[in-house]
């Protein structure tokens, strides 16, 4: 009988690709990951690169009542309505002004196609799966929970987006505005 661990894969992404999050206690022989790193004003952070489709310069965008106000709005990309989501306002550091200066990485989570609006892409990271280090969970904070895992590369840290995490809220199946709605008409 086989005694070693087996490394679980998710269902969540629709890359195909192991999980490295799987179970951080066994080992990872999967070998490298690669990663997108952008930056939100000085601080860095990355995407799984399969997770990515495109990355696009800024264009104005169709905006939509009654959103929370980290979706910027909606991008047509060739016929497909894409939301946009502004990371900055999304991690609780305000609203971007987005300029042309300002980037969208289009990422798919499971069959839906996201906008991610960031400062600007740095570079594509390669390194071991097993030198992604846990999020501590010192405080309650929001911005935490939509995080995968840190790195440090090249004396840089990166945190790792959890992207299944960043829109469980906006994409569960219920619409956050009715919701504040419901809880307002409630007091």
């Amino acid at each position: 009988m086989n005694s070693q661990p087996v490394l679980q894969t998710t269902s969540k992404g629709s890359s195909g690709q192991e999980d490295w999050r799987a179970n951080p206690n066994e080992s990872l022989t999967s070998g490298r990951v690669e990663f997108i790193s952008f930056s939100i004003g000085e601080e860095q952070y990355g995407v799984d690169i399969m997770a990515v489709r495109e990355i696009k310069g800024w264009t104005e965008i169709t905006h939509l009542p009654k959103q929370p106000d980290y979706v910027r709005g909606v991008l047509n990309l060739r016929g497909v309505m894409v939301p946009i989501i502004d990371l900055r306002c999304r991690f609780g550091q305000g609203k971007t002004e987005a300029t042309a200066l300002h980037i969208v990485i289009v990422v798919q989570v499971e069959a839906r196609l996201i906008g991610l609006l960031a400062d600007r892409v740095l570079d594509i990271l390669s390194f071991e799966a097993n030198q992604v280090q846990p999020v501590p969970q010192i405080a309650r904070s929001s911005r935490v929970d939509f995080l995968s895992g840190l790195v440090t590369v090249d004396g840089t840290m990166i945190a790792l987006v959890d992207l299944p995490n960043l829109l469980a809220e906006q994409f569960a199946g219920a619409d956050p505005a009715n919701t504040e709605q419901r809880s307002a008409a409630a007091v």
